[in-house]
This record gives C-alpha cells, sequence and structure tokens, in this order.
C-alpha cells in the first residue's frame, strides 16, 4: 500500500508531461491503432490539460494536493507497518477506503463524462488495493489472538 501510494501520489504532479508522452507513444506505436477509443481519449484528456496549464495553470494546483494526499496517506500505512495490531483501524480505514472508489468511480465518472471502462480502471484501483489489505486485516486477527494468549478455562 505505501508503494502503491508513494508511486500514486509522486506520479500526479506531472500529470500534463504523463499524458503528452502516453499520447505520443500511443500514436507512435501500435497500440494506439488497436485501441482508438483509449487513444482518443488519451488524446482529449492532454489537451484539456495542456490548455488548462496555458491558460489555467492555477487548476492543477488541485492535483497537486490529490498528490500531496497520496503521500500523506502512505505516511499513516507506516503504523500498521510498525505495530499493526495497535494500528488495526488503519487496515480498516484503508480498507473502507477502497470501497469507497467504487462508488466515486461510478457516479463522479457519470456526471463528469469519463467513460465506462476508464471507471472501471479507476475501480481496479479499489479491487487491487484491498487484497493486500483483506491479507493484512486478517493477519492482524491472528495476531491479536495469539497476543491475547489462550482463552481461560
Amino acid at each position: 500500500m505505501i508503494v502503491g501510494l508513494v508511486i500514486s501520489g509522486v506520479t500526479a504532479f506531472p500529470l500534463r508531461e504523463e499524458l503528452s508522452l502516453a499520447s505520443d507513444l500511443l500514436h507512435r506505436t501500435a497500440v494506439g491503432s488497436w485501441f482508438p477509443d483509449v487513444t482518443a481519449w488519451v488524446d482529449r484528456v492532454a489537451a484539456a490539460l495542456a490548455e488548462n496549464g496555458e491558460r489555467h495553470p492555477f487548476i492543477a494546483y488541485g492535483t497537486d494536493w490529490l498528490a500531496f494526499a497520496h503521500l500523506l496517506i502512505a505516511v499513516a500505512f507506516i503504523g500498521p507497518l510498525r505495530d499493526p495490531v495497535r494500528n488495526v483501524w488503519v487496515t480498516q480505514w484503508g480498507l473502507i477506503a477502497c470501497l469507497g472508489i467504487v462508488p466515486l468511480a461510478l457516479i463522479a465518472g457519470s456526471i463528469r463524462g469519463v467513460p465506462l471502462g476508464w471507471q472501471l480502471i479507476d475501480m481496479s484501483f479499489g479491487v487491487v488495493g484491498a487484497v493486500p489489505l483483506l491479507i493484512a486485516w486478517r493477519l492482524t486477527r491472528r495476531l491479536e489472538r495469539i497476543d491475547a494468549g489462550p482463552p481461560p478455562s
């Protein structure tokens, strides 16, 4: 979780450059012709980010805060890494956040005109993120039982 959140956070800062690069790569490789709808969407987003960057650079400040939030959330997961039983609430909170990604992507994505395929990609982050958190939560529950000792007779 920590590594994934840090990567998500760090890569949220240069969105304009990343989308421009993605667009270029799609047009220079066969992948772009295999997935024309993806190419069109990446082109549209890259153009919007470029236009906003030129005309309204302060809009990117919102994604800077998004990036910072990812990095801050990553720091929260240091607690369960150091003391999983005492910080099990962070793992549970992470699971709740992963579950919340699904309705957010569906509702906000629909309102904002994001294609369903892209919404599914966004939802996959919640599903994929929930897997290690579920494993960690189950292992933490096991540790709790071990720490509690045998039940009284």
